[in-house]
C-alpha cells in the first residue's frame, strides 16, 4: 500500500468516526432523526371549529432549522415523529443500562397509578444528559412519556385536548441550573438513573430520583440558561411556597410585559384576565391555526404565554394553569425573546379576554 492509500486510510476512518461521535450525541432530534437546538410540538385537539375532527394525534412542529409552524407527516404516537425520535435516545440507554449517562421522566399523572400526589408539582418533562450535552423536554401531556420499560407510545386521554412540548438541547454545564430549578419543581419522578458520577453537580436530581430527603428549595428561582448553540432562555421555578399566580405575579412584572395566556380553562376555578399590578395578563379565548383550524381554550391542555406588544417578543412555554388552585402548586415556565418562535405563538392568538370579561379581537 502507497503512502498515499495509507494517508487516505487514515482520512476516511477519521472521518467515520467524527460522525459516528457526531450521531451520537444526545440532543433533541427532528423527525429525520437529525440533531436540533430545539424543536416545539403542537398537538392539535381533536374536535376544533372546522366541520371534520382529527384523530387528536397530528400535530404542528417547528424547530431551530425551520422556524415556522408546518403540520408534521407523522402522527405523535409514531416513533417517527420529533418527540419518539427524541426519546428515543432514553428508551436505548434504559437498556443498554449505560452507567454514564443520567435521566429523569417526570409527570404529575403517572401511568399506570390512580393516586395522585398534590404535594408533587404540577409539572410534566423528561431529561437525558452525559458529561458532554444532553436534552430537557418540557410538555402538557398527562400520563406520558411511557414507562421506560413499555416502550414509545402516546396515551389515548392525550388526544382530546391540544397539548405543547418543547425539546431544547443543553450543554453538560447547564444542567446544574437545571438540577437546582428541579429542585424548585419537586416532581413525580417514575423513571430515572443518576449514576454517581453525576453526583456532584446534580444532588438535587440525584435525591429526587432516590426519594431522599430534599435541602429546602427557594420559594421561586429564576435562572438563565444557554442552548448548545448559544440561544439564551430564562427559566422560571416556583415551588408551593410561593402562592401566587405565577403568570401575573411574577412572569409578567418580570418580563416586563402584559401577557396573553393560554391554558387549561375546564377548572372550577378558573381566574379571569387581571389588570391589578403594572403588567396585565390576559386569557387567551380562540386560537387559529395556519392550518385555517380554530378551536377554543376549552378544547386545550397546553400551557403558555406570549407578550400582548408585538415589539417584546416574549414567548413562554410551562406547566401551569391560571386556576386558583394551582397558586399551591410548583411549577414554572421556561421563556425566550426567539422571533421565530413568538410569532409562530402570536399569530396563533385570534381574541382573548380583556379585564371587563368582554373578547378583544385581534
Amino acid at each position: 500500500m502507497t503512502a498515499g492509500a495509507v494517508w487516505c486510510h487514515f482520512v476516511l476512518l477519521l472521518l467515520l468516526c467524527t460522525t459516528a461521535l457526531w450521531t451520537a450525541e444526545i440532543s433533541c432530534r427532528n423527525e429525520g432523526g437529525e440533531t436540533v437546538d430545539w424543536f416545539l410540538l403542537y398537538k392539535l385537539p381533536k374536535h376544533t371549529e372546522s366541520e371534520n375532527a382529527g384523530l387528536g394525534l397530528e400535530y404542528m412542529y417547528m424547530d431551530s432549522l425551520t422556524h415556522a409552524w408546518q403540520l408534521s407527516k407523522y402522527l405523535v404516537n409514531m416513533t417517527q415523529s420529533a418527540l419518539g425520535q427524541t426519546l428515543k435516545q432514553l428508551y436505548e440507554t434504559y437498556e443498554s443500562k449505560n452507567n454514564s449517562i443520567a435521566y429523569a421522566i417526570y409527570n404529575d399523572e403517572i401511568p399506570h397509578s390512580k393516586s395522585y400526589n398534590w404535594k408533587k408539582g404540577h409539572t410534566k418533562g423528561f431529561l437525558l444528559l452525559d458529561k458532554s450535552q444532553g436534552f430537557w423536554g418540557i410538555h402538557s401531556v398527562p400520563l406520558f412519556p411511557p414507562f421506560l420499560e413499555d416502550g414509545y407510545a402516546y396515551p389515548p386521554t392525550g388526544k382530546p385536548y391540544g397539548q405543547v412540548a418543547i425539546c431544547i438541547t443543553f450543554k453538560y454545564d447547564q444542567f446544574t441550573e437545571i438540577d437546582q430549578q428541579l429542585l424548585s419543581y419537586n416532581p413525580s419522578i417514575y423513571n430515572c438513573s443518576i449514576p454517581n458520577i453525576f453526583q456532584a453537580d446534580l444532588p438535587n436530581l440525584q435525591k429526587l430520583c432516590a426519594g431522599s430527603k430534599l435541602p429546602s428549595a427557594p420559594q421561586r428561582h429564576l435562572s438563565k440558561l444557554q442552548s448548545a448553540r448559544g440561544e439564551t432562555f430564562l427559566h422560571f421555578a416556583k415551588s408551593h411556597l410561593f402562592v401566587d399566580d405565577i403568570y401575573v405575579a411574577w412572569v409578567a412584572q418580570e418580563l416586563k410585559t402584559d401577557l396573553l395566556a393560554e391554558s387549561w380553562q375546564h377548572s372550577g376555578h378558573r381566574l379571569p384576565s387581571n389588570c391589578s399590578l403594572q403588567y396585565h395578563v390576559y386569557n387567551i379565548h380562540l386560537i387559529g391555526t395556519p392550518l385555517n383550524l380554530t378551536f377554543y381554550s376549552s378544547n386545550d391542555h397546553s400551557k403558555w404565554c406570549v407578550s400582548r406588544i408585538y415589539e417584546d417578543q416574549w414567548t413562554c412555554i410551562g406547566d401551569l394553569n391560571r386556576a386558583a388552585e394551582q397558586a399551591w402548586r410548583s411549577g414554572g415556565f421556561i421563556c425566550t425573546q426567539n422571533q421565530y418562535i413568538y410569532k409562530a405563538f402570536r399569530h396563533l392568538v385570534i381574541h382573548y379576554e380583556s379585564c371587563n370579561d368582554s373578547p378583544t379581537w385581534i
